[in-house]
């Protein structure tokens, strides 16, 4: 035990000067009036109070909730049944299509969204393939659909990754159980293998929706500055505009607000788990 603790110890040290640190700074930021020395600090609150008491704040708040919420959601929707198909296949073919899957990934997630402007924008290919089709020409970029599409290709595979696991870790002897019990194929979906990928399916939503409603560089790039979301306004705070206690402040209740949601999802998880166990 002695042996593993001083092993640790380099990892310890590493993720408080990685993780603790930083977060105790901003933190600390979040809560002193600007332009503080060492020796004269004085604390407030007042930057957390600018912030619930602005309604412009709040609205870009919501709009960020409400884009991370229909990111998840489309990345579920089109998530689970890839990875279904997915854990259908022999292993040889499973590790292709998973490679396929992640091979985006390997690339910078910022090329790959200014990959998109190409393709979304006035005379590219999206455009021109309705123009061919005879549907006129329709403005994608700088759209709140524009920054969704960027949402929803760059975070599904780790809703695809996550779900597949929990499917290929599952009791295949389960589903001929199911069918010598006389259940068809959609009540073996429902009553058996949707509720054993849930593990996935809940590691999913939370891989997606917590860099879904951060993001900055994807409303950035695709929504041209004209779709502000609260990543947008963190990261104006701090570059362009310089207030870092406020910029700290507005990061910190991200930070709270995430947290939450986490503890709620895993209480679903918990409470999903202890039925299960119970049944």
């Amino acid at each position: 035990m002695k042996k593993f603790s001083q092993l640790a110890v380099p990892y310890i040290a590493w993720a408080v000067m990685m993780l603790v640190l930083p977060i105790a700074l901003i933190a600390f930021y979040s809560i002193i009036e600007p332009g503080n020395s060492i020796v004269s600090i004085s604390f407030t609150l007042d930057h957390y109070v600018r912030f619930f008491t602005d309604p412009d704040f709040l609205i870009i708040l919501w709009r960020s909730m409400v884009i991370a919420i229909k990111t998840t959601i489309i990345c579920l929707l089109l998530g689970y049944p890839v990875a279904y198909f997915i854990s259908r296949c022999t292993e040889k073919w499973q590790n292709i299509l998973v490679l396929v899957i992640t091979l985006p990934t390997w690339i910078n997630a910022l090329v790959r969204t200014y990959a998109w402007i190409g393709l979304l924008s006035e005379g590219g290919i999206f455009q021109q393939i309705l123009s061919f089709l005879g549907l006129g020409n329709t403005e994608f970029l700088y759209t709140e659909g524009a920054v969704l599409l960027g949402m929803v290709y760059n975070f599904v595979p780790f809703m695809i990754l996550q779900i597949n696991t929990s499917l290929c870790k599952m009791d295949h002897s389960l589903l001929e159980a199911s069918a010598d019990l006389g259940a068809n194929q959609v009540q073996t979906f429902w009553k058996v293998i949707f509720p054993l990928s849930l593990p996935g399916v809940i590691n999913g939503i939370t891989l997606v929706f917590l860099p879904a409603v951060s993001s900055f560089f994807i409303p950035k790039l695709l929504g041209g500055g004209q779709y502000f979301l609260i990543g947008n306004l963190i990261e104006n705070q701090f570059i362009t505009v310089g207030e870092w206690n406020f910029g700290s402040a507005i990061s910190m209740i991200m930070a709270m607000i995430m947290m939450l949601l986490m503890m709620l999802v895993r209480n679903v998880e918990r409470r999903n788990h202890g039925g299960k166990e119970e049944a």
